[in-house]
């Protein structure tokens, strides 16, 4: 209903207006908003309602309230809708340009199109997000013990970097992984690995310099990387090596301006694992061309049928390495925002590097207190998530379930995943008829209430693939996939 109210006001106040779909694509052009004939196509068609920023746009374009546009209450007077001509114009205010190109779709469109059919009473399964604890995963009794004693002890600032029991433990469980040349001062805690992936490319980047990222990516890389002023350059992993790196492609890639290379090991969104002759050779061109390596090893606890997660700063004693992990995923304890930020390897070398880590770490003053006071304890003892990645744990079991069942889907395929929560399945794209990837998820979300995020939500180029979270219990999954097997029976675009 929503959806039809606002077409026909829409429909209304550009008619009023005598304006056309190409004048509002052109005002979107003058006012560098990102809007495309696809999106102005859905709007005035009823299918889809746009998200706050772009309402108020069409509503200012327009010459109309937000409020009335939505499909609020209309005055009795018609005339009375719409701005008058002669009255002065409000100074409207737009996004910052530096978001022209930023992309998180993980929580973008498709995600506020199903927050709407939710809010409309639909149900709709969520199989987008990597957060444990709606899919009935819970935190160790233990961590939650720890916290609960420790709290009263938090209630101040803790040093800007962390709390030193924090920092202490997370330099043991580095040097347990062989990790060379770090110390309690070469570690920074934060409100999640988020967060600091923003902090380190805002102490490195001036405009125009260039970070190698990974496609498929975890997007918030590409993001900060370019609200940093830089340049993202994707290189590819190849899902025909198990969507290991392909290091004939990094190398095409480097140019003068490259000063970093990123690598998420295990990978969001794939799966993937690493082998040390990959790292190896990753650790070879980073020495050769004088890049900085960011390693994003935040799944690195969750490596499944008993594979060994090697961090690729132990191979790298002479270069400048930086190495992220945290507890949200390990922990189950997504929401508690414990994550850090580890500097190894040869130190001389960003020196002046570090000076812009501490600035911006005390300028946020510190990370959550209550979260740092835990880390000791979910790093030493016991690590109960070994319960969840064995045969019989519920992650293993339903990993190898999706992966079973994507593939017995006709059209579809996907590479095994050796860790993580994810499965990035191919989709062949000429069977169905497929160009928009993201249109397919809108489709799938429609017609089947099924949320994914499509393979151009991790920055890959072409319309095939997305990826699908497996956390949910497997009589779920069957159910997602069962709905999923129909939906490509009779799918074309």
């Amino acid at each position: 209903m929503e959806g039809s109210t606002f077409a026909s006001r829409l429909l209304e106040a550009m008619k009023h207006k005598n304006m056309k779909q190409i004048d509002i694509l052109r005002a979107a052009e003058n006012a560098q908003i990102k809007l495309g004939k696809s999106h102005i196509s859905q709007y005035v068609s009823g299918k889809t309602v746009p998200r706050e920023g772009i309402m108020s746009f069409l509503a200012d374009t327009l010459g109309v309230s937000v409020s009335w546009l939505r499909g609020g209450e209309a005055s009795s007077d018609p005339k009375s809708n719409f701005s008058n001509q002669g009255d002065i114009p409000m100074r409207t205010f737009q996004k910052s340009s530096k978001l022209e190109h930023v992309l998180y779709d993980v929580r973008g469109p498709v995600v506020e199109e199903a927050a709407r059919m939710e809010a409309a009473g639909t149900h709709v399964l969520k199989l987008n997000i990597g957060n444990p604890a709606p899919f009935g995963f819970t935190a160790p009794d233990e961590v939650i013990f720890d916290m609960q004693s420790q709290l009263t002890n938090c209630e101040g600032y803790s040093h800007a970097k962390g709390l030193f029991s924090a920092r202490k433990a997370i330099m043991q469980y580095m040097q347990n992984k062989n990790v060379p040349n770090v110390s309690v001062d070469d570690i920074y805690t934060g409100n999640g690995v988020s967060e600091l992936i923003n902090l380190s490319m805002s102490a490195l980047l001036d405009t125009g310099d260039e970070v190698l990222i990974p496609s498929p990516d975890y997007p918030l890389w590409t993001a900060c990387v370019t609200l940093s002023g830089g340049t993202a350059v994707h290189y590819i992993c190849d899902e025909q090596s198990d969507w290991n790196p392909d290091i004939a492609d990094i190398r095409r890639k480097i140019t003068s301006k490259t000063k970093a290379i990123v690598i998420i090991n295990p990978n969001n969104p794939t799966g993937a694992l690493y082998p040390r002759e990959v790292l190896q050779q990753i650790v070879d061109v980073a020495r050769e061309f004088g890049l900085m390596i960011f390693s994003d090893e935040v799944y690195d606890r969750l490596i499944l049928n008993g594979e060994q997660h090697i961090s690729i700063a132990s191979l790298a004693p002479d270069l400048f390495c930086v190495t992220f992990s945290g507890l949200s995923k390990s922990h189950m304890i997504a929401g508690f925002r414990v994550g850090w930020m580890v500097i190894s390897g040869n130190k001389r070398l960003g020196r002046d590097y570090m000076e812009g880590l501490n600035m911006l770490s005390n300028m946020r003053l510190c990370s959550n207190v209550p979260a740092q006071s835990i880390v000791q304890t979910a790093l030493g003892g016991y690590q109960s998530v070994q319960n969840y990645i064995t045969p019989g744990g519920r992650v293993y079991e339903q990993c190898e379930y999706i992966y079973k069942a994507i593939n017995d889907i006709p059209g579809l395929s996907a590479v095994k995943p050796k860790a993580g929560f994810y499965i990035f399945p191919k989709i062949d794209v000429k069977r169905f008829n497929i160009t928009d990837d993201e249109q397919f998820t809108f489709d799938l979300l429609r017609e089947k209430k099924i949320l994914l995020i499509s393979g151009k939500g991790f920055n890959w180029k072409q319309p095939d693939h997305f990826r699908i979270v497996y956390l949910p219990r497997i009589e779920v999954l069957e159910e997602a996939v069962e709905k999923m097997t129909d939906f490509f029976k009779y799918y074309r675009q």
